[in-house]
């Protein structure tokens, strides 16, 4: 069975890796996984929701800097340390990176988890824009695969884990939001 699953993995991944292969999703695919050109976006957003977005928009930067703290390191300095598997591009002959190729292990995904956390925390306060939030987590995680860095497996397992502790984080937050609203009433 475990042979069987590795490859419908091993499928998945060379199809991102190897079909759909092309110079321009290259430069795509590297400009959307480096959170480095992110902070900017980042940074102005967090500062809106906290001027702009009232009591709602405090609570959503708070428990998201909150969230992604817990997350990636759950992630990283939790399960991959426990799983230990090795990337796809330090053990098939074959892969197109890229970005060449990192040291650190592979499961799960930490793009993922934290995106998928990120972004079903963020839809459940803010529903409206859930289709931006998930598309974006989307983008990111299959820029993984696409780059030769990460198995299917990985991005799909990440993804899981993120979105159960957005969800988690989602409820506290609405929790909180309506606490805070029923003693500003009084």
């Amino acid at each position: 069975m475990v042979d069987f699953l590795y490859s419908i993995d091993l499928t998945v991944f060379y199809f991102f890796n190897h079909t759909l292969s092309a110079q321009f999703l290259d430069r795509f695919f590297s400009i959307i996984t480096n959170v480095n050109n992110w902070y900017i976006a980042y940074v102005i957003l967090l500062v809106l929701a906290l001027v702009k977005g009232g009591r709602t928009g405090r609570i959503a930067v708070i428990g998201l800097i909150i969230l992604i703290i817990c997350t990636d390191q759950l992630s990283h300095k939790i399960i991959k340390e426990l799983v230990q598997r090795v990337r796809p591009c330090n053990v098939l002959p074959d892969v197109i990176a890229p970005l060449g190729c990192s040291g650190t292990y592979s499961f799960p995904s930490n793009h993922a988890v934290n995106n998928f956390a990120a972004a079903v925390f963020l839809m459940s306060l803010y529903p409206k824009l859930k289709w931006i939030f998930l598309i974006t987590a989307l983008f990111v995680a299959v820029s993984r695969i696409y780059l030769g860095l990460h198995y299917p497996s990985d991005v799909l397992a990440g993804a899981l884990i993120g979105a159960a502790a957005g969800c988690l984080f989602g409820v506290a937050a609405i929790k909180i939001d309506n606490l805070s609203k029923g003693k500003s009433k009084r």
